[in-house]
């Protein structure tokens, strides 16, 4: 298998075709070749190996129900960016290497909680200066607030380049 063609992403699904993970394709090939999952979607051709030709799968579905509880989100950079979308909270931008902002500055008593971070462009970040929204004169485009619980994560880049994923996801 081609390296790069063996690490590309692959949206799994419950037996219910509710999304679980991200795995890569020499992982989802594993699953199928052992009879636990089934090919759902396959938008990027077929690669041959000593046991022959198989489809390169984007999306696979489990064969068996797997049963998780609701887990707590995590409060991380990374869900944050993820929960904004990568867009600066103060000017709308979509963002390339953002930054986490504190809502009302700790200095101020604010809190590190999902209700008082957002994301922002350095630029803004620079401008509201340990200030709040208010005295900046820098409103939030939107009140930050915790994620939904949910069994899975799906990295934000990931649902621009997987347009083929957006129908499983419940977003």
């Amino acid at each position: 298998m081609n390296g790069s063609v063996i690490n590309l992403p692959v949206l799994v699904l419950n037996q219910n075709y509710e999304p679980l993970n991200v795995c890569r394709v020499r992982r989802a090939m594993v699953l199928l070749i052992r009879g636990k999952a089934e090919v759902i979607e396959n938008g990027r051709g077929t690669m041959r190996s000593m046991e022959g030709i198989f489809d390169i799968p984007s999306v696979i579905r489990v064969v068996y129900f797997i049963k998780r509880p609701l887990l707590q989100r995590k409060m991380t950079k990374l869900e944050v960016f993820s929960r904004d979308k990568y867009i600066c909270q103060y000017c709308g931008k979509l963002i390339k290497e953002p930054t986490i902002d504190h809502v009302i500055p700790k200095r101020a008593g604010g809190l590190h909680c999902w209700d008082n971070v957002v994301t922002a462009c350095i630029p803004c970040n620079r401008k509201k200066a340990g200030r709040t929204p208010k005295e900046a004169g820098m409103p939030l485009l939107r009140e930050p607030h915790q994620p939904s619980k949910k069994n899975y994560h799906i990295p934000f880049n990931y649902l621009h380049s997987h347009i083929e994923w957006n129908k499983y996801l419940h977003q």
